[in-house]
Formats: C-alpha cells, sequence, structure tokens
C-alpha cells in the first residue's frame, strides 16, 4: 500500500527576510507532486556581495525534480516575492498564477526579459479556486503595503494548509482590501486549518499594528506646514502611501513629480489593474523645473539608500534638473531595513551639509508597518485554530520567538529554516530529510552561484589589491627581457621604494637564477612567481595581493 504524506520546504525566506520560496508537496515519499509559493530576491552589500545586483535562491532542487513541480503561486508583488521570477522561471518555465495587480508586474518582468507573459495567469480571489495535481489553491484577500496581497488556502488530501503571505491587520489600508475577521473564521469553520504558515517579521512588537490610514494626517500637517521644496521617499511599491503623499501634496496646493522609474512602474500598474484610482496629476521633471519651490513635492525613489536612487542622488547634487536648499524638507516615509543604516545616514549627513531639514521614523508619525504585530499574529491563530504553526519569513530569533508563542498557546510548532523537509501528515511536523540551499548572484546580466568562486575572487580582489606578472620566454626556455607587474588597488611605494618596482626587481633576480626544469614547466614558473610577489608584498605593505601570471612564449617560426 503506498502511502502519501505532505511536505513542506522553504527554499528561502525562513531564516532570514526576504528571497521567499517555499515549496508544498504531496504524495509517496520522494515522489511527492509539488508547488511553489513565491520566487523573490534579497539585496547586496557591498561588504559581502561587492557589485553584485540581486541574490536569488539556489532552485537547483527544483530543477533537478522539474517533472514532479506543477505550478508557481505568487502572494504579492513585493520584490522578496516575486523579484526572481523573471530570473529563473526559465529554469523552471511552470505556469504562473496571480492576482491582477501582482501578475501585471510579473507580466512587465516577463516582457522586459522578453519571456511569455501568457504564462502568468490572472487568478480572482476566493472562492475561484486554481487546481493542479492535487492542490486546489484560493487566493484569500489580506492587507499589507502593496495592493492585492493575498494568503493561500492549500487543499490537499492530507489536510488544508493556511500560507499567511505577508500581513497586517488593517481595516483602512487607503489601497487595497481591509482584513476581514470573518474571511478567516469561515476557512476554519469550513475545514480544519492542519497546519498555519505565518509571516513571524514583526513578533517582537509587543502592540497591535497601526492602520496605513492613521499617518494620513501627520503627513498631510507636515507638508503644509512647510514653506520650501518638499521631497519624501518611500518603498516604491506602497501605493497606498503614494496615494497618501500625493494627496498632502495637493491639499498644500503643490504640484506632485514623481521620480524613479519603479516608482513611476508600480503606479502604473496599479492604475492598469484597477486598484488604484483617482492619484493627483503629476508633472514631469522638465516641468516641475519651472514650478515655485513652495508649490512642489518631489516623490523619490531611494528611501533604503540606494546609490542609484534618485534620493541619494539629490543629496549628492543635482538630479533630473531639481536640487535642494537649505530650508528645504526632506521626509523618509520608511522604516530602514536593517543593514541599510549606513547608506540611508550618509544621505541624512548629506541633506544636513545643504542645510535641508530631514524628517525620519523616528517617532512613528509618517510611517506604519505592514506586517503583523505580536498581538495580530496571535489573532490570526485563534481565527485559525490551525493543528500546528510553521513560523516563517524572519531570521531565526524570529522563528523561535513565534514558535514559542504558538507552543505557549497549546499549538504543535518547529522552527522550520531554509532546506528542512517537514512533513506535516501527522499531529505534529517531524523533519524527514534536508536539502542543500543556497544563493544565486545576479551579477550584471549574468547569474552565477555562490560557490562558483566569482564573488568569493572579488572579495579577496577588494581586501588584497591585485598584481598581474607578465614574463616573455622564447622556444629554448630563454627569458627575453625583464619580468614587468602591473598593480592595482595597492599602496603605490613600499618600505623599500616603488611597489612596482621592487616586486620586478625580485622576480628578474630569481628569473635570473631559475634553471630550465622551472623556466619550461608554466606550473612549477607561474607558482613560484606567485609566492614571491605575495611574499615581497607582505614585506614591503604588509598585503599579500592576488597574483595572476601571465607566460608568454614565443616560437621560432
Amino acid at each position: 500500500m503506498t502511502v502519501n504524506r505532505l511536505i513542506y520546504l522553504p527554499l528561502g525566506g525562513a531564516g532570514e527576510i526576504g528571497m521567499n520560496a517555499y515549496v508544498y508537496g504531496y504524495g509517496p515519499a520522494n515522489k511527492e507532486r509539488l508547488i511553489l509559493v513565491d520566487i523573490g530576491v534579497t539585496f547586496p552589500d557591498m561588504d559581502t556581495t561587492p557589485g553584485v545586483d540581486l541574490i536569488l535562491p539556489d532552485v537547483s532542487w527544483l530543477e533537478e525534480n522539474l517533472d514532479r513541480l506543477e505550478a508557481i503561486f505568487i502572494t504579492h508583488a513585493h520584490e522578496d516575492h516575486i523579484g526572481a521570477l523573471g530570473h529563473l522561471w526559465p529554469r523552471l518555465q511552470k505556469p504562473v498564477y496571480a492576482r491582477r495587480f501582482t501578475a501585471t508586474v510579473g507580466r512587465l518582468k516577463f516582457e522586459e526579459q522578453g519571456l511569455p507573459i501568457e504564462a502568468i495567469n490572472i487568478v480572482e480571489a476566493r472562492p475561484a479556486t486554481v487546481e493542479v495535481g492535487p492542490f486546489k489553491v484560493q487566493f484569500v484577500p489580506v492587507s499589507h503595503s502593496i495592493p492585492e496581497s493575498a494568503a493561500l488556502v492549500i487543499d490537499t488530501p492530507a489536510g488544508r494548509v493556511v500560507h499567511s503571505g505577508d500581513f497586517k491587520l488593517d481595516p483602512n489600508p487607503v489601497v487595497g482590501e481591509a482584513w476581514d475577521d470573518a474571511r478567516f473564521t469561515e476557512i476554519a469553520a469550513e475545514r480544519p486549518v492542519k497546519a498555519l504558515m505565518c509571516d513571524s517579521t514583526n513578533v517582537f512588537s509587543l502592540h497591535p499594528g497601526r492602520s496605513e490610514s492613521s499617518i494620513r494626517e501627520p503627513i498631510r500637517e507636515l507638508v503644509a506646514s512647510r514653506g520650501g521644496l518638499v521631497v519624501a521617499t518611500t518603498f516604491a511599491s506602497n501605493v497606498a502611501r503614494l496615494k497618501t503623499l500625493a494627496e498632502a501634496a495637493k491639499a498644500a496646493d503643490r504640484s506632485v513629480c514623481l521620480m524613479g522609474r519603479a516608482m513611476k512602474r508600480m503606479v502604473a500598474a496599479a492604475e492598469q489593474s484597477g486598484v488604484l484610482t483617482d492619484f493627483p496629476r503629476t508633472v514631469s521633471p522638465e516641468d516641475a523645473a519651472d514650478i515655485p519651490r513652495g508649490n512642489l513635492m518631489l516623490i523619490v525613489t531611494g528611501s533604503q539608500g540606494e546609490r542609484r536612487a534618485a534620493s541619494a542622488q539629490l543629496s549628492r547634487g543635482k538630479y533630473l534638473g531639481m536640487e535642494m536648499k537649505a530650508g528645504d524638507l526632506f521626509l523618509f516615509s520608511s522604516k530602514t531595513i536593517p543593514g541599510n543604516e549606513r547608506e540611508v545616514l550618509r544621505i541624512v549627513n548629506n541633506f544636513s551639509e545643504m542645510g535641508v531639514d530631514v524628517m525620519d521614523d523616528g517617532g512613528g508619525r509618517y510611517h506604519v508597518s505592514g506586517h503583523a504585530n505580536r498581538p495580530d499574529l496571535e489573532q490570526v491563530h485563534r481565527l485559525l485554530l490551525p493543528d500546528m504553526l510553521i513560523p516563517m519569513h524572519g531570521e531565526h530569533r524570529h522563528l523561535r520567538e513565534h514558535a514559542r508563542i504558538g507552543a505557549e498557546a497549546g499549538l504543535a510548532t518547529a522552527v522550520v529554516t531554509n532546506g528542512m523537509i517537514v512533513d506535516l501528515t501527522g499531529e505534529a511536523p517531524v523533519t524527514v530529510g534536508h536539502v542543500e540551499t543556497g544563493r544565486l548572484y545576479l551579477d550584471g546580466s549574468a547569474i552565477v552561484g555562490a560557490l562558483d568562486g566569482v564573488i568569493r575572487d572579488r572579495i579577496r580582489m577588494a581586501l588584497n589589491g591585485k598584481v598581474m606578472v607578465t614574463v616573455i620566454l622564447d622556444d629554448d626556455n630563454e627569458v627575453l627581457g625583464e619580468a614587468w607587474v602591473e598593480c592595482m588597488g595597492l599602496a603605490e611605494k613600499g618600505r623599500s621604494g616603488v611597489l612596482a618596482e621592487v616586486i620586478e626587481g625580485e622576480l628578474n633576480d630569481f628569473l635570473d637564477g631559475a634553471g630550465r626544469k622551472i623556466l619550461s614547466d608554466d606550473d612549477k614558473l607561474d607558482e613560484a612567481l606567485r609566492r614571491i610577489v605575495r611574499q615581497v608584498g607582505m614585506e614591503e605593505i604588509g598585503k599579500k595581493p592576488e597574483v595572476t601570471v601571465v607566460v608568454s612564449r614565443l616560437m621560432a617560426e
């Protein structure tokens, strides 16, 4: 008799914030039919991933089991949930299902990369149901900081799973659907919930979450109180916040100018999909230049200090003909994501030097989170009454704390991190296997693996500098001329003089005395020259540089 099981496998997003990718499976062990929920990105930093554009989940395991994968479901259009879709879909090539706004954003990504937009299917909210393999999936509207976010109800022969996605309990989210307790009470009454996979981002926030609508009046008062140019930044995907900011500008008799490609794209996608209406009319940067500063408000990208975004560029001087001056206001209507503090602070200090007044979220007046706080999470637990709780979307400390809360409430629970295969079939989650998970790097237009050595070599060059050695030999293995070096990222002078000259002197002394056995063997010659360069570097400047040796052999005609 074949025994089927229901499994859960996070490939990203469990033990970290970002790069969400979760696999569900049902069927015989190691032959389960699979679905993938979300396929997002996380963002690089110059310390650990220099030069990288995006970090993607490693989908190697899915590629190896591609014949078992039925479909991909996207809960909402934040980059940490949809950002890798266009880059990794060519490896998976399975149908994609999403709500209208999310599908619109996804199709724009597919168009940019020449992928078939018909692969992305628009799904209406529950009770509409997508049936793939042994799964029946419904999209349940939830409130979040982007329109048309959804939790998923995943029905299987082994029971009902609720995948929360990102959510908050907001009765008036300004744009998008309000949170409705009755939806979730109905879901639990209709069929018992075997497992709740739940957002853990704000589990350490002890007060109930605040509504997006609660900051409309404070922002309106702030904009109305200022006389010079007002500039505000927020997450480009937070369409409700963009509307709040634009309406505050309109109320203060200011024209609105959107700056930043991502922001314009999100507003266009929201209008196209019908979730955003009555957005105040905007002006182009060219027209904005002719409007008096006291009658203008710029809403710009770059709330996380991104170097090429509009906020950073304005902090360095002019951007698209606009510049900030003493007495102007710059508003961060956003929260700084941990890890981005240094970049944001650089912008704040740049503006301070200009005499610009900077307001941030220090007092919580101008930003609210899009994630449920601890009391809200506990409320959802009570609404759904799941047999088991699996925390997701959080660092390990978030998952562990969320699991502790669930256990205290009598729920079977477990801390499940990336790569763990968990069997949900019984009364409690049981770990039954492990998959190697990692990261892929979008580096320019190429996707490279974390173990390919590309980023490791780049970091080593950044830390240690680089020396290129060139040696020319004839067909008798005689050295022609002298070896020469090029030094990059290293101090010009060392203890004994110009570094390049000192290295060249040591190399040429070695070559003058080297025997035919070494000069005729490229590997031995490479190793010897490399060792000399690193030794001289250490003696002269205290660095062991990365070394590339080029040996050219001229053959007689």
